[in-house]
């Protein structure tokens, strides 16, 4: 597994620091923000591989804050995870269309989710 710059959205405080812990420990350079402004200055600044975004965000949601980093990275090749408790089909679809590469529901099945950021 390669090294990755991974950014996390996350507003929990808890979920995103267990799960930046996880990915440090495979050798992968995290950033967290905690709002989506906070997001798209950190992906602005990190530039990174990979961004893993809850959806329900309490300022920005998860979709616009995905179709902003789109938007800001002008094309870069940027996996876009959603890592969310929304699990319906409608949910899924939402995320397709603003954008996601992926959608998780938390908690987040690891096998598969280490496996597409070690695939990217």
């Amino acid at each position: 597994m390669g090294s990755k710059r991974i950014l996390i959205v996350e507003d929990n405080p808890d979920t995103a620091a267990s799960l930046a812990t996880l990915l440090e420990s495979y050798g992968h350079t995290v950033t967290v923000a905690n709002s989506g402004p906070q997001g798209l200055a950190a992906a602005s600044a990190s530039k990174p591989d990979i961004a893993i975004l809850d959806i329900g965000l309490p300022d920005m949601d998860g979709h616009e804050l995905a179709r902003q980093l789109r938007r800001q990275l002008n094309g870069a090749d940027c996996l876009l995870i959603a890592a969310t408790a929304y699990s319906r089909e409608e949910d899924i679809a939402r995320s397709v269309a603003a954008g996601f590469d992926a959608h998780f529901v938390k908690p987040v099945p690891l096998v598969r989710f280490l496996q597409l950021i070690d695939d990217s």
